[in-house]
C-alpha cells in the first residue's frame, strides 16, 4: 500500500487522500507542464519545465515510498538548478 493512503489534516479538516487522487494530481501537473501556454509562461519566468517535470517525478516517487528514485530525481534537479544559477551569476558579472 502506498504511503499516501493515510488521512491528512489540512485547513481544520481531516481528509482521506487516496493513492488515486494523488496519482491524478501528479498526472494533471505532468499535463500542465507539457502545455505550450504553461511552458511559455514558466520559461518567461526563468523556469526550466524539463527540470520541473523531473522534480515532480521525484516528489511523486517520494510519496510512493520510492526513496532511491526520489533521491536520484531530486538530487539531479537540485544540482542542475545550482549549476545554472552559478553559470548565470558568472555571466552577469561586470567585466
Amino acid at each position: 500500500m502506498p504511503l499516501w493512503s493515510h488521512a491528512v489534516y489540512a485547513h481544520g479538516m481531516t481528509t482521506r487522500v487516496t493513492h488515486k487522487e494523488l496519482e491524478d494530481l501528479f498526472d494533471e501537473l505532468d499535463q500542465l507542464l507539457k502545455n505550450p501556454e504553461v511552458v511559455a509562461h514558466l520559461v518567461a519566468g526563468g523556469v526550466n519545465t524539463s527540470l520541473a517535470m523531473v522534480a515532480a517525478d521525484g516528489l511523486r516517487a517520494y510519496l510512493r515510498g520510492e526513496k532511491e528514485r526520489a533521491v536520484e530525481d531530486l538530487s539531479t534537479v537540485a544540482e542542475e538548478i545550482g549549476h545554472r544559477m552559478r553559470a548565470s551569476r558568472a555571466t552577469d558579472k561586470p567585466s
